[in-house]
């Protein structure tokens, strides 16, 4: 990407908990290793799309999961180790303290559970302009799905149920501006077992967005009953 006289040095922060342990939420309908193949597939997705935003120059990754950190070396991006999964909102924060410390103007702490996350919406609502904090909703309005804040340390994210409304309230403590945008390609993501069918026919009907993750979720079919205990 060209660098202007307006360019912002900006950081994508993706936060991974441990592959076998993710989806804990579809232990219903998915096996454990399932939900493992389903979390992986779903990684290295987005790890291939965030190369394509104009807007993003580096991605940490924030993990305490061996295999995920040796990956995204091997792919040449940056790795922050936790020593434990400690909850989202600390990876989070921990990853924008390291990538202040490297130079970073701007992190976008993005998930990995958005499969049909496209990299040019974010651009868009992104551009050059160092806007201190963007907020984007999930699709039910109360989670957040992605926070972007300039500088990086703007304030603590408070990621989980009811995090968009927690994510304005610090801004507005803070002092500062803010901008509560819906990106629709960041609008779903997979906590249950509808999230799980919706996505499904999404990337069945266009699996470019995730290529890795349709197919896995073809594999796995439409599962509308609980698996076997």
């Amino acid at each position: 990407m060209g660098i202007g006289a307006n360019h912002v040095q900006t950081t994508a922060i993706l936060p991974i908990k441990r592959l076998a342990s993710a989806h804990g939420r579809l232990a219903g309908v998915l096996s454990s290793s399932e939900r493992h193949l389903l979390a992986e597939a779903m990684f290295r997705d987005m790890l291939g799309k965030l190369r394509r935003a104009r807007t993003i120059d580096d991605t940490l990754i924030v993990t305490a999961d061996e295999g995920v950190a040796r990956h995204s070396r091997w792919l040449g991006h940056a790795v922050l180790e936790q020593p434990g999964d400690l909850g989202h909102s600390i990876a989070a924060a921990a990853g924008a303290r390291a990538a202040l410390a490297e130079g970073a103007e701007r992190v976008a702490m993005l998930p990995v559970d958005c499969p049909l996350f496209d990299p040019r919406e974010l651009d868009d609502h992104l551009g050059n302009t160092p806007r201190t904090a963007l907020i984007v909703p999930d699709r039910h309005g109360t989670g957040t799905n992605a926070l972007v804040l300039a500088p990086p340390d703007a304030f603590e994210p408070a990621f989980g149920p009811d995090s968009c409304a927690r994510h304005i309230a610090r801004a507005r403590a803070a002092g500062l501006g803010f901008a509560l945008e819906t990106i629709p390609s960041l609008a779903l993501d997979l906590d249950t077992a509808d999230d799980m069918r919706e996505l499904r026919e999404a990337l069945l009907l266009d699996p470019e967005p995730a290529p890795r993750t349709a197919r896995v979720l073809w594999e796995l079919g439409e599962r509308a009953e609980p698996v076997a205990a």
